[in-house]
């Protein structure tokens, strides 16, 4: 299983991104810069200078999907995520089959 810890990461936009897509199709996404819902709100390409990251899932249709956020949540992103429940997230995605 794929891990936050064992995530490839990229420079974007003034911030640092990753796109892992899991072998069922999905793929998640995870940013984090001073304009996404992250903190802290500065520019860096080090995702270890980040304590939350925004992130959005996406079904392997290629549209966002909402299936693994919290019920009463209405946005296709979720902000403010640590690495916890972005482990969390994860493996609720990776255990989709």
């Amino acid at each position: 299983m794929l891990v936050f810890k064992d995530l490839e990461w990229r420079s974007c936009q003034d911030g640092v991104a990753s796109s892992p897509k899991f072998d069922n199709g999905f793929k998640l996404s995870i940013v984090a810069g001073p304009h996404k819902y992250s903190t802290p709100k500065y520019e860096s390409n080090s995702p270890d200078d980040f304590a939350s990251f925004e992130v959005a899932v996406f079904a392997p249709d290629g549209d966002f999907t909402r299936e693994f956020f919290p019920e009463d949540h209405n946005d296709d992103v979720l902000g403010w995520q640590d690495r916890g429940q972005i482990n969390a997230l994860m493996l609720l995605i990776q255990s989709k089959k």
